[in-house]
């Protein structure tokens, strides 16, 4: 048997296989209008694609929680009835194909209102649909972005309650897990690192206080979740800085512990994302020892990111006690049944959809 295809159990809730759909931004929903942050048809047949080729959990883009919170105007949002209805939508199709439907929650902090990729990802005039960012420190995330507005203690509670308020709407939209969005330079990373956040009150100076707002951000989607199904955290395990002050591997092992004690399931473990041009050692799963360590050091299941590619290798990271689960991102973009292939290629049961069952083989 594949332990890449072995079910997972968290809390009552069981995932069918370790490849999951790692949350990628689409940049396909109405930046404006009342439309404005809702999911389209072309998320239901981008997420559902994912589902009927055989990833175990499907996890949305990251979702903002309010709209000054997202990272372009393009982006997914979830703070009104619209935007909950086209995303339930999404949420039951994902769960007739039987995967587990997840979404990412998110705010976009200092690197908020940019253009799309294809348009250079710079940041936005107002004129061109842009907005002030705001940020854990007035720090600009490089040359050209806008220096953000500082939160203020009563901004950070408010934000506080957009996350949870948010969660509420996806766990009535039928989705099964919420991740909490803590890694790549946004909002909650920016407070997590001391490249990012120079504050000198209780949301800053030490690790305990750096550490605050993520805490209360995922105790307060911990609460409003349903006791019986997961919670996930995503984290980056580094700033990749080499000789000033950045957040590390050992303090993410450190968040991570403290994360379980608030009640998180799972540690989605990334890297990056907080300093523009940093020097990222890539390669083929490259990321993966970050997950290693925090699994190792601190006890809680986590979930492996980047540049996992082939079957063997995927399998390797779960055999060998790396991580829990692979989430998989360029990879289903160019392929959304990679699972069901590698399934065949891993020994392992699979099954296509009864639509396409005239077509798959001894050789599909």
């Amino acid at each position: 048997m594949s332990a890449l295809f072995e079910p997972i159990a968290l809390r009552s809730l069981t995932v069918p296989n370790r490849v999951w759909l790692a949350p990628m931004c689409m940049y396909s929903a109405a930046p404006d209008g009342p439309e404005q942050g809702v999911a389209t048809d072309f998320h239901l047949a981008h997420l559902g694609a994912r589902a009927a080729g055989g990833a175990g959990l499907v996890m949305t883009e990251a979702t903002a929680v309010r709209p000054d919170g997202r990272i372009s105007p393009f982006d997914l949002g979830l703070w009104n009835d619209r935007q909950q209805e086209a995303l339930a939508r999404i949420a039951a199709l994902i769960t007739a194909h039987g995967a587990v439907p997840a979404i990412q929650l998110a705010h976009a902090g200092r690197k908020a209102a940019t253009g799309r990729p294809n348009d250079g990802s710079k940041p936005l005039a107002a004129a061109d649909g842009g907005w002030q960012p705001v940020g854990a420190s007035p720090i600009a995330f490089g040359e050209g972005y806008p220096v953000p507005d500082e939160l203020t203690t009563e901004q950070i509670a408010e934000l506080v309650r957009d996350f949870a308020a948010a969660a509420v709407r996806a766990r009535e939209a039928g989705f099964r897990v919420a991740e909490v969005h803590g890694a790549h330079g946004y909002l909650i990373h920016s407070f997590l690192s001391p490249h990012s956040n120079h504050r000198t009150d209780g949301y800053g100076g030490s690790f305990a206080g750096r550490a605050r707002f993520a805490l209360e951000v995922a105790a307060a989607v911990r609460a409003v979740w349903p006791e019986d199904l997961p919670v996930f955290f995503r984290v980056s395990a580094t700033d990749w800085l080499d000789g000033e002050p950045g957040w590390t591997p050992e303090e993410t092992v450190l968040l991570a512990k403290e994360l379980q004690a608030v009640g998180i399931d799972l540690v989605d473990v990334s890297s990056g994302g907080n300093v523009r041009n940093a020097a990222i050692a890539l390669g083929p799963g490259y990321q993966v020892p970050f997950a290693e360590q925090v699994r190792t050091e601190a006890g809680v299941p986590v979930s492996a990111v980047g540049l996992i590619v082939e079957p063997a290798q995927a399998e390797e990271v779960v055999t060998a006690g790396r991580a829990d689960a692979v989430m998989l991102g360029r990879e289903l973009l160019r392929n959304p049944y990679w699972p069901l292939h590698a399934a065949r290629e891993l020994g392992a049961e699979r099954t296509w959809p009864r639509q396409y069952g005239y077509a798959v083989g001894p050789r599909g």
